[in-house]
């Protein structure tokens, strides 16, 4: 078989295969069982491979890529301006395989393991949080119906957990808002034990201890940028900042310009911690009461902001941040240095 590029449609059980040769022509279409995946590509000459970027798709790519191939991981935004038609097995796996023969589309990097258990530690934990916010707001709820109050945050959760055993509430209310305390309870040992395993990899990870020194990136931030993208395959911070949606969403033709609301594109986790890390950060350089810190306000990047603050929104204000964050965030990156505060984004490494 000549078949030089490939698109391999993944599924939970059954796999669909396109390949067409070097004159476009198609000389592959075939159905496999996932038993038989591995076994195919083995016998096979090297060859381009495409897979939509979705579940799975990571074992996959690592796992064909170790066959000698060449993987291509590309983003189903990118694979869906090639289904001409109507969605099926077949149809996506042309589709696959015609992106996957367009060098100008930028692919989705492949992670080694240990990126991989890093993502999967951040991803369980925001399911976790998600989890607890659900359970407190019910708690919140059913015990507002009895005349009963707490305050937002962290205090107002604990408050909650003994208004639960007010006297105004009735027995079998108490018994099952008390399962929800049991479930909340629960689930603040798991996430803090999920804390502690980031800080633990923290600890062990050269490259998110320099991403944590930026103002407005802490453990979370750091964790995500260090394992969620290689910066190398963009020749500016501006291309990687955009790769993250912190950009505006063009619709420009005719040579007039129309720009609108963020795009966001890419990933959506790290540009959510950029932009927490940025609104936190402009709360401490304009505090209500008080001045800034002398040291966060005295910065090149603590300065930049101030001066945007004094002509822009607060929201715009936030995401220019965000977007100077990712910037600097590629610099350290990709030049193997540590955040300097006061001459510039980075200092030579130690």
């Amino acid at each position: 078989m000549d078949a030089i590029t490939i698109g391999l449609d993944i599924a939970k059980s059954s796999f669909q295969l396109h390949g067409v040769n070097a004159a476009g022509a198609v000389v592959l279409r075939r159905k496999l069982p996932r038993s038989r995946v591995l076994e195919f590509f083995r016998g096979l000459a090297p060859a381009v491979v495409g897979i939509e970027a979705c579940g799975a798709s990571q074992h996959w790519a690592r796992e064909i890529a170790a066959l000698g191939h060449r993987v291509r991981l590309l983003s189903a935004r990118a694979v869906k301006a090639y289904l001409p038609r109507q969605k099926n097995d077949a149809a996506d796996a042309a589709a696959i395989c015609e992106a996957a023969g367009r060098p100008q589309l930028r692919d989705v990097p492949v992670k080694t393991p240990a990126q991989q258990a890093g993502l999967s530690v951040l991803r369980v934990r925001e399911l976790l949080v998600k989890q607890r916010t659900m359970l407190v707001n019910a708690l919140r709820g059913h015990l507002a119906e009895f005349g009963l109050v707490a305050p937002r945050g962290r205090e107002g959760v604990s408050a909650l957990s003994e208004l639960a055993l007010d006297p105004a509430v009735p027995a079998l209310a108490q018994a099952a808002c008390a399962a929800l305390v049991a479930q909340i309870e629960a689930l603040e040992g798991q996430i803090l034990s999920l804390e502690a395993q980031l800080r633990r990899r923290h600890a062990e990870d050269p490259l998110s201890q320099r991403l944590a020194e930026i103002p407005g990136i802490g453990l979370l931030g750091a964790t995500a940028l260090a394992v969620g993208t290689d910066p190398g395959r963009f020749r500016s911070g501006r291309d990687y900042a955009a790769s993250l949606g912190l950009v505006p969403r063009q619709n420009s033709t005719g040579g007039v310009e129309r720009l609108g609301s963020i795009s966001k594109m890419g990933d959506g986790r790290a540009r959510s911690l950029l932009a927490v890390g940025a609104s936190a950060l402009l709360k401490r350089l304009r505090p209500r009461q008080g001045t800034p810190p002398a040291a966060l306000a005295g910065s090149a990047l603590g300065s930049w902001a101030l001066r945007l603050l004094e002509r822009k929104p607060w929201r715009v204000a936030m995401v220019a941040l965000a977007n100077k964050l990712a910037r600097v965030a590629w610099a350290v990156l990709t030049r193997g240095a540590g955040y300097c505060a006061e001459g510039g984004p980075v200092r030579a490494a130690a």
